[in-house]
């Protein structure tokens, strides 16, 4: 039996230096804030909008919501951005996404200030991943994978890795973030031809592509790590990740859960991304 890396040991460690560096800040007058953007009022960004809440009040992180109307027009969308990178009170703009067909994802990312692009949305952000550079902000969910391995004492320095899924979000960007831990990466997508034969050599396996238990018993060894980044509803109209758990869970060392694994540090990730950029006032770069 797999021994399971749940998150919520990894938030209640990164919870203690947060509210450490938080009280430092507010010593100075400093108050660490971020301010969500959802346009309308889907279930998912409701549901997202309400769990954050929770983890920043848990925090001492101020979070604030601007809801735009569903139909806004870019123009008006690009002047609330304008508005939030000139406000000095707000550290961290996060942008609940997909955004409305109407609004260009391509033209927004350009917009947002990349010194409170805390979810790495800004080529600027982007490029400082690619070239090693930590000054910058990597996105929440492959920081969370980092966090989870790091907490469980799972070195990478020459470790076989397989990332699963090539999005910036998370799969291209985490094999960067990796590479810079010495790991070798393999990164494969749906087109890789025999996924099970790329990745049962792997000594750690990291799905990202969406799809319900998609990765089976015959596709992983004994020994492997998984980590399951996957968000699905299966059959039953449940939720799981992109590993067949209860299948895999018997054959490898160590995996993550859905729920209860990454997607429960990467809201952490994305609070202490916030604190930096408040720090940032104390000493601008």
């Amino acid at each position: 039996m797999a021994y399971i890396m749940k998150g919520s040991a990894v938030v209640a460690s990164m919870k203690e230096s947060i509210l450490q560096e938080v009280g430092k800040l507010e010593q100075k007058g400093i108050y660490p804030c971020m301010v969500m953007v959802r346009c309308g009022s889907q279930p998912d960004d409701i549901s997202y909008e309400n769990g954050a809440r929770k983890r920043f009040a848990s925090l001492n992180i101020i979070l604030k919501t601007i809801e735009l109307p569903e139909s806004v027009d870019q123009a008006t969308f690009i002047q609330q951005l304008h508005r939030l990178n000139g406000d000095p009170s707000v550290h961290g703009i996060l942008l609940l996404r997909p955004l409305p067909s109407q609004i260009s994802e391509y033209d927004v990312k350009y917009e947002i200030d990349h010194k409170k692009d805390v979810d790495c949305m800004n080529p600027v952000n982007i490029a400082k991943v690619f070239e090693g550079d930590e000054s910058g902000y990597c996105p929440g969910t492959p920081e969370a994978v980092l966090q989870m391995l790091h907490f469980y004492n799972i070195p990478l320095s020459g470790k076989r890795v397989a990332v699963i899924g090539r999005s910036l979000v998370v799969g291209r960007t985490l094999a960067m973030m990796l590479l810079k831990e010495n790991a070798t990466v393999t990164i494969c997508h749906t087109k890789t031809p025999d996924l099970g034969q790329a990745i049962k050599g792997a000594d750690i396996i990291i799905s990202s592509v969406g799809k319900a238990k998609m990765i089976t018993k015959d596709m992983v060894s004994p020994g492997q790590i998984i980590i399951d980044v996957g968000i699905n509803l299966d059959e039953n109209g449940k939720l799981c990740g992109d590993v067949n758990f209860a299948q895999v869970e018997p054959i490898v060392d160590k995996i993550t859960p859905v729920p209860g694994g990454i997607g429960t540090v990467t809201t952490s990730c994305i609070a202490e991304h916030v604190v930096r950029a408040a720090r940032l006032m104390l000493n601008p770069q």
